[in-house]
């Protein structure tokens, strides 16, 4: 397999088994629903870069996102510029996922998720919301910490975002352990 361009991550992997064995609620909760955390490992995800464009109000807004190519499940990603190549690292290994995700299907649901932030951000400055959406040629995998709990027939998957250094939800688990199983 070539080497895969990777968004240099923002945590090693002492921290994360710092992280996923702390003495926290949530890593109590793992504990004693699950079991103990077992192993660790590295996962990338291939995202693909779109530019939005929307007004809001009468100010013109203009974003870059970035959207799991898997089946596009995942959390967006938002980005300043699509990161150059001092941001990023070659990585070699198995454990990267494929990109599956239909290009217009893709849209679909970037659509939806950005129509949710913007939402947010003030739905009565909103008048005819039209979202502009630019795929950019670029495709980066980025970086995530999978800690495996349990034991013998029952094994889970908590996921931290090696970028955002957070704990993903169930979401996320079950995406990485639908993803292991296949």
């Amino acid at each position: 397999m070539p080497p895969i361009r990777t968004l240099k991550p923002n945590v090693t992997q002492e921290e994360a088994v710092r992280t996923f064995s702390a003495l926290g609620f949530s890593a109590l909760y793992w504990r004693m629903r699950i079991g103990r955390l077992q192993k660790i490992a590295g996962a990338y995800v291939p995202f693909r870069f779109y530019r939005v464009r929307y007004d809001l109000g009468r100010t013109p807004h203009m974003r870059l996102f970035a959207l799991d190519a898997v089946d596009g499940s995942l959390d967006l990603f938002e980005f300043p510029h699509i990161p150059e190549e001092r941001e990023l690292l070659p990585v070699d290994g198995r454990n990267r996922l494929a990109p599956a995700l239909p290009e217009d299907r893709g849209v679909e649901l970037l659509r939806e998720k950005v129509l949710r932030i913007v939402f947010q951000q003030g739905f009565f400055k909103l008048r005819q919301l039209r979202l502009d959406i630019t795929r950019e040629p670029s495709e980066i995998y980025l970086p995530y910490w999978l800690g495996f709990y349990g034991g013998g027939e029952t094994v889970r998957c908590r996921v931290m975002d090696a970028v955002r250094r957070r704990i993903e939800g169930a979401k996320a688990s079950a995406f990485f352990e639908q993803w292991l199983a296949a």
